[in-house]
């Protein structure tokens, strides 16, 4: 049987390694891309924009309620839940078609089904064989298995966002990003969302300060949080489930009509056969060294939540550590990426917002900082929304005036922290960032305030 020889074989057609695909095939080289799923990814799919146009419904119904009494009648207020779920797929149901359209007339060959390697540079895609000088693995990360009994009827992420309807009770497992995002949706649309946490502070890369502001937020609206609390069985009744917790020693349980994996997620690499490659990895991802190439065999690299870089698991760096692989590849250098002043934001309602150091971690690396808190629940560009929320801490650096942390808490504050990392990076000082003027009103002119 012959072999289809390339010059770089990605698995994985999420953004990252079409990314790289598109990058290296506009230099010339043989490429191909390879998936089990449609391709488009967990951001385009199940994930990033999917959730962003559901939150939209919820921001929508939550603004409104914030101006009851203030010039807004709410009283026939609501969400259609399958209206705003067809939205939601008139953006989601042409990405597949569309982004194998685009590869291919970038030159990439695009392949379906599940690779795995046979030796260092050839692999198989359901049974046919396949070479590669170099192969890209970006395979993103798929929830980790839970544990318990009764574990099977928890559904995932990608399920609540295919949801027909939505329950009136439904329980989140974990204190993250999916939780949190999911939680303050659900209860915007009706349902009484509880989160099921084991940690005392929930939502742990964020200001703890600020994490606590939000958890008051979301309790206005009903959000619950039972912290410190684990989850021991998931048991089916005739309506819904039942789930039995251990919180500080005594046992409890709650009702639910729905429940929602939100733990946490490990790299999607079980079909890979990696030994036959010679790559090694971990629960982490691929090993990789600093310019994201296999420490075990050379001809592999990896990026974004495949690989056990230090970059955060968002789908921005794991496109930008794709661009570096790709370019590496292309001039056999070894570039290592730049992972100053990433924002990361859970886009709850208002937003939560990080850029760089908090401030237990600048406090141990000893620097001279100066915690700037600001309660800007009373400003201008609340006040006219009628949001009763929004805190910042900002870090900086008394030696260089720079900003080393951010944390906002806000409604639009993810657009000001934008303006913040762009600073971070090129070293801007906080004199420098209050010396520009800002469009007025707007929630960025509030920038030099914060500071």
């Amino acid at each position: 049987m012959m072999t289809n020889k390339y010059d770089l074989l990605v698995i994985g057609a999420g953004m990252a390694g079409i990314a790289a695909a598109n990058k290296t095939a506009s230099q010339g080289w043989r490429v191909a891309i390879v998936d089990s799923l449609p391709y488009g990814g967990t951001c385009a799919l199940r994930g990033c924009d999917p959730k962003k146009i559901l939150r939209r419904g919820a921001e929508i119904v939550d603004a409104a309620r914030l101006l009851a009494g203030k010039g807004i009648d709410t009283d026939q207020l609501s969400i259609n839940w399958a209206e705003l779920m067809n939205h939601k797929h008139g953006f989601t149901d042409p990405v597949p078609h569309n982004m194998e359209e685009s590869l291919r007339s970038h030159g990439v060959d695009t392949l379906h089904g599940v690779a795995a390697f046979a030796d260092n540079t050839h692999l198989e895609i359901d049974g046919a064989p396949y070479g590669a000088n170099k192969v890209l693995i970006a395979t993103g990360a798929t929830p980790r298995e839970l544990d318990f009994p009764g574990h099977e009827h928890v559904i995932d992420s990608t399920d609540f966002l295919n949801l027909p309807e939505l329950p009136p009770r439904i329980a989140f497992i974990g204190g993250g990003f999916v939780s949190f995002e999911f939680a303050h949706i659900a209860a915007r649309a009706g349902s009484s969302p509880t989160i099921i946490d084991r940690g005392h502070i929930p939502l742990k890369g964020f200001d703890p300060d600020l994490v606590e502001l939000l958890l008051n937020r979301g309790a206005t609206v009903g959000v619950a949080v039972r912290r410190e609390t684990t989850i021991t069985s998931v048991v089916p009744l005739a309506h819904g489930f039942r789930l039995t917790m251990q919180h500080v020693g005594k046992t409890t349980v709650l009702d639910t009509d729905l429940v929602v994996h939100g733990a946490g997620r490990t790299a999607d690499l079980t079909r890979l056969n990696l030994e036959a490659g010679n790559v090694s990895y971990s629960s982490r991802g691929i090993t990789v060294a600093d310019h994201l190439q296999s420490t075990t065999n050379p001809h592999v690299y990896a990026a974004g939540d495949a690989a056990n870089t230090p970059g955060m698991p968002i789908t921005p760096v794991a496109v930008f550590e794709a661009k570096v692989a790709a370019s590496n590849m292309l001039k056999s250098e070894t570039a290592v990426p730049d992972y100053a002043a990433i924002p990361t934001a859970v886009f709850t309602i208002p937003e939560l917002v990080r850029i760089g150091m908090q401030e237990s971690e600048a406090k141990a690396n000893g620097l001279n900082v100066d915690v700037r808190f600001t309660d800007t629940s009373g400003w201008y560009s609340n006040y006219r929304i009628s949001e009763t929320v929004g805190a910042t801490k900002m870090l900086i650096d008394k030696d260089t005036d720079r900003i080393i942390g951010a944390h906002l808490l806000g409604h639009d504050y993810a657009e000001v922290a934008n303006t913040i990392s762009l600073a971070m990076k090129h070293g801007l000082t906080t004199r420098q960032i209050k010396s520009t003027t800002a469009a007025y009103p707007t929630t960025g002119s509030d920038l030099g305030s914060m500071l």
